[in-house]
């Protein structure tokens, strides 16, 4: 009994001990210095499935790396990159557009994704066969660009971003899922055609899943509630689409 009880407790003392790492890594892409935040559980042994994070339009702030610890106590390794540059964030609304339109529709939104995919293949806990991208807003919009390169990806995952097709040409493996808001006003339905085409003729393995009563930044809490702004938090479609998530990442990491 004596040992079975200390057993118990040397569990519950190496249980207390795990905890989620978190460190900043400085790279470079196109002579614009970034740095991106990894983040990762030490109690957990050997390789592990990857997940890239990608921030909304004001760019690499707390919101994308609370997500990145959040995927490291789900037991990946995280790395939340940067797409602006080290310490950039937008100020306001009207800076934050001007930043992301430099790269939405333009190569470099490709390349600088690829470069954060990259730094997130050399870490040594990362299984290089299970990586997956998520991103939010313009992240999402950024993942599904990333993943018409072709790049090694077996997912990725676009919450409330722009749903931009595949362009002509484009050959990619990842599974794709977009999480979606119904109401969201700063995707025309136009777009969601044409995606869902896009989708389609690529024959890939894809899910479009739309929520009700939801508008742009649905998993954001500093998105306010007011969605007469055409951005707003919805808690339910946040605990959704994180599920959903999860739910997809159980498939394509192969009962992970």
């Amino acid at each position: 009994m004596r040992y079975a009880i200390l057993s118990v407790v040397l569990i519950c003392c190496s249980a207390a001990r795990a905890e989620v790492v978190t460190k900043s890594i400085d790279y470079t892409h196109g002579g614009v210095q970034l740095q991106g935040y990894l983040a990762y559980d030490d109690a957990i042994e050997g390789k592990r499935p990857g997940v890239l994070v990608v921030h909304e339009w004001w760019g690499l702030n707390e919101y994308a790396n609370g997500r990145a610890r959040q995927l490291a106590e789900l037991g990946y390794v995280a790395f939340a990159l940067d797409m602006y540059g080290k310490d950039v964030i937008a100020k306001d609304r009207e800076e934050a557009a001007k930043m992301s339109n430099a790269f939405k529709g333009k190569p470099i939104i490709r390349e600088r994704a690829k470069a954060g995919y990259d730094m997130l293949a050399k870490q040594e806990l990362v299984d290089k066969s299970k990586i997956a991208a998520i991103g939010y807003c313009f992240g999402g919009t950024t993942v599904l660009e990333l993943a018409y390169t072709g790049a090694d990806l077996v997912g990725v995952v676009s919450f409330h971003g722009g749903l931009v097709a595949p362009k002509s040409g484009d050959k990619f493996k990842a599974k794709i899922l977009a999480l979606h808001g119904a109401d969201d006003p700063f995707v025309p339905a136009a777009a969601v055609d044409d995606f869902e085409k896009g989708m389609r003729d690529s024959g890939t393995d894809w899910q479009l899943v739309v929520y009700g009563d939801a508008v742009h930044t649905f998993t954001n809490p500093k998105a306010g509630n007011d969605k007469s702004t055409g951005s707003a938090y919805n808690a339910a479609a946040d605990r959704r689409s994180w599920q959903a998530m999860k739910t997809f990442f159980g498939e394509v990491f192969g009962g992970k």
